[in-house]
Order: C-alpha cells, then structure tokens, then sequence
C-alpha cells in the first residue's frame, strides 16, 4: 500500500511541480537583461523534474507489452536525454555568461560568445532557429505521449486519460516552448492520469484482501450452520483470524 502511494504522490507532483516551475520561466528578449536569478533556478530545478516526468509518462505504460508501450519507454528516454543536455547548454550555460558579462564591467564584449551558444544549430535556445535538441525533446515527448494513450485506452476505460495525453503530446509542438503556455498546458494533466502500476496494484491490493476474507466467511458460515454452542469458539476464531501475507 506504501508503494501504491508514493508512485500515486510522484505521478501527480512531478508534472503538477514542472507545470508551476513553467509558469516562472522567463522569455528572454535581450539575454543580456535576463532575470539572471530566477533564469538559473528554474533551469536548475528542470535538471531533476524533466526526466522525472518523463519517468511518470512510461509509469502509464508499466507492466503492458506490445508497440504502444514499447514506444513509449524509447520516446521517453529520447525527451529525458535531450531535454538535460539542451536545458544545460541553451539554459545553465548561458546564464553563466550572462552572470560573467556582467561581473566583468563589459557586458557588451560578451555578447558575441553568449549568442554563439544561443544560436547554435544543436544545442541553442532561440525560438527563432530550430535547434536539434529542442525539436528532438519535442517530438519525443509528442511520440511518447500518443503512444502512452493508445496503451492506456481499453475496452471499458474512459476517453479522459487518452484526451489528456493527446492534449498533452501536442502542447510542446504548437506553443514552440516549455515556458509559459506550451510547458503548463503540456504538463496539467496529472489529475486525471494514474500509472499503471498504481491500478494493478490497487485491484490485486483488493483482491488480497477479498479473497481471504470470503473464504473465512464462508468457512464460518458452514461451521456456524453446524456447530452447537459448545463451537462458538472456534466460530469466532476462524472469522476473526488474520489474512497470510
């Protein structure tokens, strides 16, 4: 039951603390003029939660087989991968030169080597280019999300979930950045998502428990049926006993 609580707390705390943590994220004009202090917190505090939600998403996908959920775990890892290596170069990297250009006295003479990192065709943050990492994290996170939904949707199941993660894959894509709008609309969707894990659990956490003491009612039931007073003892022994782990 412990372990059925705590993935349910990080399922929904990791993406609901990304999504809030994206709200703060600034859109940077002239870098030079950057909110250096808040800039570097949330870069820092995306080196942990970015590859914590994409822990989450393949957790939708835990214990299935099949395409979908095999997708889903590769695409995962592909947007925990890039998103590190592009949060570090385009975010922290260039906070520090920032932070040096204006220690130095001479921002200005910084700017060139600021904009080589920001520009660059790989690991760069411009919203103006296409930088391979940022597209790489995107379309992952798009492929992942969608395969996680096909996995989820099942006979019976509610279209929510799968609405959720559709509205979720495309957020990054349409909006072009993890900051506000695209990261919170991407990432607000933990209330109506459960991992996999936390369902199997619970159900088979159910049927431990159901099981046993069905057994132990009828048991008694038919001892009851039969037994005189002098029984009542053991009656009530075998309804009260404990379920075996």
């Amino acid at each position: 039951m412990i372990d059925v609580t705590r993935s349910r707390i990080v399922a929904v705390t990791a993406p609901a603390m990304l999504a809030i943590l994206e709200v703060f994220h600034p859109h940077p004009h002239d870098l030079l003029n950057l909110d250096l202090t808040r800039w570097m917190a949330v870069h820092y505090a995306q080196l942990a939660l970015f590859p914590l939600a994409a822990l989450v998403e393949c957790s939708l996908a835990a214990g299935a087989g099949g395409l979908g959920a095999n997708l889903c775990r590769i695409a995962m890892f592909v947007f925990a991968v890039s998103s590190v290596a592009f949060d570090t170069a385009a975010g922290l990297v260039t906070g520090v030169l920032v932070h040096s250009a204006r220690t130095a006295g001479a921002p200005e003479a910084w700017r060139a080597p600021i904009m080589a990192v920001w520009d660059h065709a790989v690991i760069g943050g411009s919203s103006d280019a296409v930088p391979v990492l940022a597209v790489l994290g995107t379309m992952a996170w798009l492929v992942g999300s969608v395969a996680a939904s096909v996995t989820l949707r099942g006979p019976g199941q509610s279209w929510l979930p799968t609405v959720a993660l559709n509205v979720s894959a495309f957020g990054l894509f349409v909006f072009r950045t993890h900051g506000w709008p695209g990261g919170p609309l991407t990432l607000a969707r933990s209330r109506w998502l459960r991992p996999r894990s936390v369902r199997a659990m619970r159900v088979g956490s159910y049927r431990k428990r159901l099981l046993p003491l069905t057994v132990r009612i009828a048991t008694a039931g038919i001892l009851g049926y039969h037994a005189g007073s002098s029984d009542r003892d053991r009656f009530r022994s075998i309804l009260c006993a404990s379920p075996s782990a």
